[in-house]
């Protein structure tokens, strides 16, 4: 299946690209290509500079091949793309002797494509097997976390993960259909959430599967502690004046990247020091203190773009 197959609307587009400050002769990362929206917004406004564009999809990397390979997005750019988790984005980087840059891209939602294309498994609304690997070169699959993982397990992903309330129950499900069967399944698995969940609290909320799937794909991919590792070598990165950019969809990330983002912003200084010594200084300076949202319009064209805030941070 090509790329071309999907549509994904990029969200807060030009805001995040606006605040990564594109300017010519420069070197910049987008951390999460997808299917290129932030890489082609920033070719489109910078010249004789280089893009390094981490994804572990396959299918991102076919679409960066099909830009690199045309003359009228790349321009007098340069594009280079690395097939690997962006928690490897230093090491990769370094290897190339590339060891500081100016702006930092991240978009954290799951690419439409990647939830539109049924044979992923992604989604909890269409048949197919349980995968949602983001890295088909993968070991560990939702199938494998289904069927092998403990009750224990399950409950810890679905509970951390998601806030699910009825965890346990839907734990307590998924164990006793496994006795009987391995779960296989996308909608089978999305009917055992389903009536795990009681009939009075399905009403409200949305479908009773969303919240486990979330919880599932983020165990698959390790979605928060790589974009913890992630962040942090993001920041070590970073020339001065140079900046990240980073769109979160769920309350878990946004958390994470505001943590970091204020340890690394604030510091708590004794009293009555003269002079602060450098290593006490924060290495970043937040631009965005409040989160940029998308606009109206935006939200009435997009309804993926619902859930997305923006943070913007300096190296000092």
């Amino acid at each position: 299946m090509t790329s071309n197959e999907f549509v994904h609307k990029t969200v807060l587009l030009k805001e995040t690209i606006d605040e990564v400050n594109p300017r010519d002769n420069a070197i910049f990362v987008d951390a999460t290509f997808g299917r290129g929206g932030h890489t082609k917004e920033l070719l489109s406004r910078i010249n004789n500079s280089t893009v390094y564009a981490f994804d572990r999809d396959e299918a991102a990397i076919q679409t960066g091949e099909e830009i690199q390979n045309n003359p009228d997005i790349i321009g007098s750019n340069k594009l280079v793309l690395i097939r690997d988790n962006f928690e490897n984005m230093k090491e990769r980087l370094n290897e190339i002797n590339v060891f500081a840059v100016d702006g930092v891209v991240y978009d954290l939602g799951v690419s439409s494509p990647q939830f539109d294309d049924a044979v992923r498994g992604f989604s909890y609304k269409k048949e197919a097997r349980l995968d949602m690997r983001m890295d088909q070169r993968q070991e560990l699959d939702a199938e494998k976390i289904v069927n092998d993982w403990s009750y224990n397990e399950l409950v810890s992903i679905f509970y951390k993960y998601s806030d699910e309330k009825f965890s346990k129950q839907i734990a307590r499900s998924i164990e006793r259909t496994r006795e009987d069967h391995r779960i296989t399944s996308t909608l089978e698995l999305a009917d055992i959430a389903k009536n795990a969940i009681p009939a009075a609290r399905r009403r409200t909320g949305g479908h009773p599967a969303k919240r486990i799937f979330q919880a599932i794909r983020i165990a698959v991919n390790d979605e928060l502690g790589s974009l913890e590792r992630s962040l942090e070598q993001a920041i070590d990165l970073l020339a001065p004046k140079g900046r990240i950019s980073v769109i979160t969809f769920q309350s878990k990330e946004d958390r994470i990247v505001k943590h970091i983002f204020k340890e690394n912003s604030e510091i708590d200084l004794p009293r009555g020091l003269p002079v602060v010594p450098d290593n006490l200084k924060p290495l970043l300076k937040q631009i965005t203190r409040k989160p940029i949202l998308p606009s109206e319009d935006e939200l009435e064209e997009n309804n993926r773009a619902h859930s997305a805030k923006l943070r913007v941070v300096e190296k000092i």
